[in-house]
């Protein structure tokens, strides 16, 4: 095919402007995905405490004592109690509470404590590092007023939090770069280890993905702590951190980035000049008439194959132990299944880097490198479809390990990400289908190498002029103006070679749009990491978790009526505000088989903790309107199940009980 375009200089000057909106968008994304990711949703949860929060108990306890949905780590410092005036009555000492599946930590109090209200604040980090925090109340003899004010930012928010999500978002980035890459270089273009752009790519990955977890291991104890971020300066905390089994993930990336810094040292010296020769041959710049030349360039081509394989093994290893200091320490490690989940994880993020790096690879060598062939395209198409259906696989067994339910999958923050990351990945799907229509019409390479050809010959007599030798003038300023002058016509007469294959700019262009996609798809996998999965969401609900210090909303429940009498049948309407532990304010609505207010004798309320023998405690609320009662101050003293009845009079004979179990805590 001939090698012109109608216009190629209006493909360029469109491609270039999308380039700058598309910036906007994509880093208007990432801000709204960080700020909504912080603070981190955890893994662990507090799913009881003794005392409860709002218990009001008669002596003081001995101890206090939490118990948590998985394993997490504390110190000394981790459970503090202080009484109505803001000063700790703990001990300091951390109690190891565990017993086979139970996970229960306490701390003692000092003896002699008198009445009022007394607040609990906890810090921890739960198995798949993510800290988690929390307070609540409980109160000796009687409530009282306290001056203690109940922190209102969890743990892993503010600026540190921030911070912290911007270097694990860098280091998925530089990583999945880095790798991706390179299995591009290997397995679909080997002599683009010679060009300038593709080593550039790498290498800066590299660093990237170096640079962010130095920053995250020196974060990760104001991250985990106090929030500050002058604590980064902390040696006591980094040491402590170095201790965690996320320290020890991280310093062991570290370690096997000296490893990749070889392979990459290996992957564009050697190899590259390699492969440079061999290209320099194939295009006849290296003629050699001898015959023994033939048997030494097969030796070279057999040399340069085991050095391939070498480098693909080597760096197969280098970036599956790369991905492993994340399956190792995060969501993977935790919950149901992790022996088999970690090496599900590990294929997922080689399968991702492979896709998603090697697209990356794949844009900038259309962008900036003018000759790179058909072949190499089709080939990167192939290893992206084995990346997406190994995706799929372990994709699959992910959601499930993680949901457990298909309401998870709708009802909780993970689950919703969840669809939107799989809305992405089909979107990017659909374009990479497109981006093989394409590469299906690109000319082959030994057409485009008559294209280049015929376009260099046909150049301008000032365009074919800056390839003869130049004389260098005396003056530096003229001889730095002249080296600008040929840099910008070579810059041109590349751009030109570039988008002459209207198939080619097409190509381009499908690809650009891959990798937006790409980057706001790694932006949800990052926010994915650091949210609670949802089998562990509506695994709290059920249980009735006492976790958090802020009020429920109000209890609600509508229960029918039949006295048996004249006008005896009717629906009963309770709200309980807040519905939690501690002082609540009941309402009580009667109405009418027709909907009207129901305006009875008399009411009666009681509440019944089977499971702790406690009721059943009455209740008898005040007429504040015709088929309306109200009672303020109901004291429900423990979280748990509590068996709400309800005996409802229609008549001096008439009356009937009906009851209801809720959910309290």
């Amino acid at each position: 095919m001939t090698a012109t375009a109608p216009a190629p200089s209006t493909v360029h000057t469109r491609t270039a402007a999308l380039l700058p909106r598309l910036v906007l968008v994509l880093a208007a994304l990432l801000a709204a995905l960080f700020t909504a990711a912080s603070p981190a949703s955890a893994h662990a949860a507090l799913t009881a405490s003794d005392p409860a929060d709002g218990a009001v108990v008669a002596t003081a306890p001995a101890q206090v004592t939490l118990s948590f949905s998985e394993q997490v780590a504390l110190g000394d410092d981790s459970i503090r109690v202080l009484d109505p005036q803001g000063k700790r009555v703990d001990t300091g000492e951390l109690r190891d509470m565990c017993s086979g599946s139970t996970i229960r930590y306490g701390t003692a109090l000092r003896p002699g404590l008198p009445n009022g209200t007394y607040t609990v604040a906890w810090q921890a980090v739960s198995a798949d590092s993510h800290p988690i925090s929390g307070a609540f109340t409980f109160s000796i003899g009687a409530p009282s007023a306290t001056d203690v004010t109940l922190p209102a930012a969890q743990a892993g928010g503010g600026p540190v939090g921030i911070a912290y999500g911007i270097a694990r978002y860098a280091a998925y980035a530089g990583f999945t770069v880095l790798v991706g890459g390179a299995a591009f270089i290997l397995l679909c273009w080997r002599r683009g280890a010679a060009e300038r752009p593709l080593q550039k790519l790498v290498v800066r990955a590299w660093v990237t993905l170096t640079a962010a977890t130095l920053a995250m291991l020196v974060l990760r104890a104001p991250y985990t702590g106090s929030g500050r971020f002058a604590d980064v300066f902390d040696l006591e905390g980094l040491k402590a951190v170095l201790e965690t089994k996320t320290g020890a993930s991280l310093i062991s990336r570290l370690l096997l980035l000296g490893a990749a810094a070889l392979f990459i040292a290996v992957l564009f010296g050697v190899y590259a000049r390699r492969q440079g020769a061999a290209a320099a041959a194939g295009d006849g710049a290296v003629e050699d008439a001898k015959e023994d030349a033939e048997g030494d360039r097969d030796a070279e081509a057999r040399d340069t194959n085991d050095l391939t394989f070498g480098l693909g093994i080597g760096g197969a290893v280098v970036s599956a132990g790369i991905a492993a200091t994340w399956a190792l320490s995060e969501h993977a490690s935790t919950g149901i299944q992790p022996g088999i989940a970690m090496p599900a994880d590990i294929l997922h993020l080689l399968a991702v880097a492979t896709w998603l790096g090697g697209l990356t690879a794949l844009l900038v060598a259309l962008y900036k490198v003018p000759g790179i062939e058909r072949s190499a395209v089709r080939r990167f198409s192939q290893a992206a479809f084995v990346s997406v259906l190994v995706l799929a696989v372990t994709g699959v067994y992910q959601s499930w390990r993680q949901l457990g339910s298909w309401s998870a999958l709708t009802g909780t923050s993970y689950g919703q990400l969840l669809l939107l990351k799989v809305g992405l990945v089909a979107v990017l799907v659909a374009l990479a289908y497109l981006s093989r229509t394409w590469t299906a019409r690109l000319a082959d390479a030994s057409a485009d190498s008559v294209d280049v050809s015929r376009e260099t010959s046909a150049a301008p007599a000032d365009v074919s002029r800056e390839t003869e030798p130049v004389a260098v003038p005396a003056d530096p300023r003229r001889a730095a103006q002249l080296a600008r002058q040929r840099a910008a016509l070579e810059s041109a007469r590349e751009k030109r070679v570039r988008d002459a294959d209207p198939d080619r700019a097409g190509l381009r262009r499908s690809v650009l749009a891959e990798a937006g996609v790409a980057v706001a798809l790694l932006a949800v996998t990052t926010v994915l990491t650091s949210t609670e999965p949802g089998r562990t969401v509506e695994q709290e609900a059920s249980r009735g978790s006492t976790a958090t210090a802020v009020p429920d909303r109000a209890v609600k429940i509508t229960l029918p009526f039949d006295t048996g009498g004249r006008d005896g049948k009717g629906n009963v309407r309770l709200e309980l505000d807040p519905g939690r532990v501690g002082a609540n304010t009941l309402h009580v609505w009667a109405d009418s088989a027709a909907g009207a207010p129901l305006d009875l004798p008399e009411v009666k309320v009681s509440f019944t903790l089977p499971a702790k023998d406690i009721g059943p405690l009455p209740l008898l609320p005040e007429r504040a309107a015709p088929g309306h009662w109200t009672a303020s101050g109901v004291q429900l003293p423990l979280a748990g199940e509590w068996r709400i009845d309800v005996t409802v009079r229609t008549s001096d004979i008439d009356q009937t009980t009906v009851q209801k179990t809720v959910k309290i805590g």
